[in-house]
């Protein structure tokens, strides 16, 4: 993988992280901690924003074949994702679990497609937040359970959210310093 998709790829997750974020920080959080947490996500995003804008200006083109990452491994990722994340929601609605369980599901998922995308990316680092997301997806779904369920969004989309956005600006900043050094 190149430096540019490398990048992309790292957009794509803080844009995700800072969604995740957004959508689920509300109660039963204090309202302060959530405006602050969305506040803190928006930034980050941004961050990794203005990170891909000094990739592109300073992207040289490979020497040799490049590899897409966006390839038919990948597509066939994407649709067992899709696949399963909406038709998951279905059965869980179906079998009258609580809304909150949905974002734990779509954490499991989430986290499960990086999981699976690392070997077929080469790119060994992606199982790391895959398997954080995949952990706070199945923690959810068993608060979800739980008199707590009012915390499985916290659990399962903020948390999931701080993970992807914190890698991706970690990842970006490393990268973006280790060009200009």
């Amino acid at each position: 993988m190149n430096g540019m998709q490398r990048m992309t790829g790292l957009l794509v997750g803080a844009v995700f992280g800072a969604v995740f974020v957004i959508v689920n920080a509300h109660d039963p959080l204090h309202p302060v901690a959530g405006t602050l947490l969305k506040a803190a996500a928006c930034l980050g995003a941004a961050g990794v924003v203005a990170m891909w804008f000094v990739s592109v200006r300073r992207n040289r083109p490979a020497e040799g074949p490049r590899r897409n990452m966006f390839g038919r491994g990948y597509a066939i990722v994407v649709a067992a994702e899709a696949i399963l994340l909406f038709g998951g929601i279905r059965v869980l609605a179906s079998w009258g679990r609580p809304a909150e369980t949905n974002v734990a599901w779509v954490a499991l998922v989430v986290g499960l497609h990086f999981i699976v995308l690392a070997p077929i990316w080469k790119e060994w680092g992606i199982a790391a937040p895959g398997t954080l997301l995949t952990v706070l997806g199945v923690a959810g779904l068993v608060l979800a359970s739980t008199a707590a369920v009012g915390w499985v969004p916290f659990v399962s989309g903020v948390l999931s959210g701080v993970v992807l956005l914190s890698g991706s600006v970690a990842l970006g900043w490393r990268d973006a310093t280790g060009r200009t050094a």
